[in-house]
């Protein structure tokens, strides 16, 4: 209805400024002068009349000097009988052109009916206006209840993607292809009595590529790709969302062999009975429709639902159930063999420096996710670009990791001398203590430039991927989170609030290691149950299930495994004392030092001297950034 006022509003407008356009045109213009035909006869016998345009009685008259006039004649009489009357000299009149011009029929009827005929014309033009904005508006409202996917063709072949665009996942991989080949060739798996599956649950923290390879899987069979997230079914009104759904499948239907994407699916497909509504309100309607189309798809019916989340426990266990969900595929984070694969993709095209080094990237990079690895690459085109180079170079590309990790470098931040040594310890404290436990993962770079919310930070990155991790490994790793804390204290006598976080850290994992791992002398058991709320999607509380006899004991085994681990981290940084001076001077000097100079020192060897001049100039180019 908005739209519609703005409308008329524009259209009234319009019409007064061109109406009011005519009339200044109209009031600028010259008008003739009328004369009366005494008045001409004396023009026509003096000579001053050039040519007389006679249509009907009016009289155009153009005179010698250009000027225009404009007169009457009798009606009964022509002009010729007319200006003889006045006395006109025939011979002077035979001097000027005279041109008669007929009116037409056509000009005599526009002329006698349009003044009638106009309003009218101007009355219904707006009611048809009226009319037409009325169907739009009830176009609009039908087409409310129309799916809105989006519709990715095969026959595209600039948008369409294959399992080669897929970097890593091989499990997934294969257990996808077994789809494609459904899609191929369904009539090879019903001549056996197999059923084909009706949906397809892709599994994964997010950035692990689930819409990617869902695309690829429509890509491989050379089918249609419908794509819809599950959030665009809900809206205000109940009963639209069922209706998108019916829409959706009956398209895919007709597209059949299709694919029908549902990201996000737990937007929709949460638990039933969960929430704070009722059983009818828009969300669990959506959810029941989506329900009643899978299990309606006959079964020559060629369209698949692929659906993704990364919350597979909020999921109402209908969806879940084998007749829907047949199968669920759990998308990893990367390993570093593919991390490696995946870098390659997106490095590829790009100018890049003889110096990179992509498995060592990948080394430096665990944990990260595809979605992560194509930031890391972008990120290090953008530095790139703003540093004026033609290549991407190594440097761009690790600095990248950090700029991911923790943020982008805050070298405008002002610290003071003793802020800045304070850091350089504990930073120093961290590195030592990391590199005198076995267990330990081994450190990559010290850097005492600010990033994100941290003064300075150690960069340790494990040699291999871990997925599970020993006893021996947490206790190294509360020691070198405490390094820092240890190192404070012993230097200066006094500690800051710089290693707030890694207490927090520390304490968390060491009350992980009594309470859900059973690294402690309480046994193998765990204590507490973390309660989630499904519809609100998150963890409120952890309730208890041990008496408070308990609890003092896990209070205590926590405490003791970060005594200890202060005490280990205190005792290797007094026993080291020497070399962490020496590693706190070199950061304070260089600001950042590089696996190699940290190894080299950490064995008693020289390191190159730095170039304070180097320091000077890449410090004020980075500044000019």
């Amino acid at each position: 209805m908005d739209k519609f006022m703005k409308n008329i509003v524009t259209i009234v407008i319009v019409f007064f400024v061109v109406s009011g356009i005519l009339i200044l045109a109209q009031d600028n213009a010259p008008r003739p002068e009328t004369v009366s035909l005494s008045a001409l006869v004396s023009q026509i016998n003096d000579g001053q009349v050039k040519k007389i345009d006679v249509s009907a009685n009016d009289l155009s008259i153009e005179l010698t000097d250009g000027k225009t006039e404009k007169s009457q004649k009798e009606a009964e009489s022509s002009l010729t009988e007319t200006l003889k009357n006045y006395g006109v000299d025939t011979g002077k009149l035979a001097a000027v052109s005279v041109d008669i011009k007929t009116e037409s029929g056509t000009s005599f009827w526009a002329t006698a009916i349009l003044p009638f005929l106009l309003p009218f014309l101007l009355v219904g033009g707006f009611v048809w206006f009226m009319m037409r904005q009325a169907q739009r508006g009830n176009s609009q409202a039908m087409n409310f209840g129309l799916s809105r996917a989006r519709i990715l063709d095969p026959k595209n072949k600039n948008k369409r993607i294959t399992f080669a665009d897929v970097a890593g996942s091989k499990e997934a991989k294969e257990e996808l292809r077994e789809i494609v080949e459904f899609l191929k060739h369904p009539k090879k798996f019903l001549a056996m009595g197999a059923k084909i599956p009706k949906g397809v649950l892709l599994l994964g923290s997010p950035g692990t590529g689930k819409t990617l390879i869902a695309k690829a899987v429509a890509g491989e069979a050379g089918v249609p790709f419908f794509n819809i997230s599950g959030s665009e079914f809900v809206e205000m009104f109940v009963g639209v969302g069922a209706s998108r759904v019916r829409d959706l499948f009956k398209q895919a239907k007709k597209s059949a062999p299709a694919i029908v994407f549902i990201d996000e699916i737990d937007a929709v497909g949460r638990h039933r009975g969960a929430g704070l509504g009722g059983g009818h309100d828009e969300r669990e309607q959506t959810l029941n429709q989506i329900l009643v189309e899978m299990d309606g798809f006959e079964t020559e019916t060629n369209v698949i639902v692929i659906a993704a989340t990364n919350r597979p426990d909020v999921l109402d266990p209908a969806l879940l159930r084998p007749g829907r969900f047949d199968r669920r595929v759990t998308m990893d984070l990367p390993d570093i063999n593919d991390r490696e694969a995946i870098l390659n993709i997106h490095l590829k095209g790009k100018p890049l420096s003889k110096e990179v080094n992509v498995r060592r990237l990948a080394e430096r990079t665990p944990g990260f996710s595809g979605a992560d690895l194509a930031n890391l690459v972008n990120e290090a085109a953008i530095l790139a670009t703003r540093r004026s180079k033609k290549e991407i170079g190594m440097a761009e590309l690790t600095e990248s990791i950090e700029k991911v990790i923790l943020g982008p470098e805050r070298r405008s931040r002002v610290i003071s001398q003793k802020e800045k040594e304070i850091i350089a310890y504990h930073e120093a404290g961290h590195a030592l203590v990391a590199a005198s436990l076995p267990n330990a993962d081994p450190v990559q770079k010290i850097s005492i430039i600010s990033r994100g919310h941290a003064g300075g930070y150690t960069l340790a990155v494990p040699t291999e991927d871990k997925s599970l991790h020993s006893s021996a490994y947490f206790i190294d790793e509360l020691s070198v989170l405490l390094g820092g804390y240890s190192a404070e204290r012993l230097t200066f006598g006094d500690t800051t609030t710089g290693p707030s976080n890694d207490l927090e850290r520390a304490t968390a994992l060491a009350r992980g290691m009594v309470t859900r791992y059973g690294m402690s002398r309480l046994g193998a058991r765990t204590f507490g149950h973390k309660e989630e709320l499904v519809f609100l999607g998150k963890e409120l509380h952890e309730e208890r299930n041990y008496s408070d006899e308990t609890a003092k004991m896990i209070d205590n085994e926590v405490a003791k495994l970060i005594e200890d681990a202060l005490a280990r981290s205190s005792a290797i940084l007094t026993e080291k004392r020497d070399l962490l001076k020496s590693l706190a001077d070199a950061l304070l000097t260089r600001e950042t030092i590089e696996k190699d100079d940290f190894d080299a020192m950490i064995a008693g060897k020289p390191i190159l001297p730095f170039d304070e001049s180097v320091s000077v100039s890449t410090k004020a180019s980075s500044d000019a950034e």
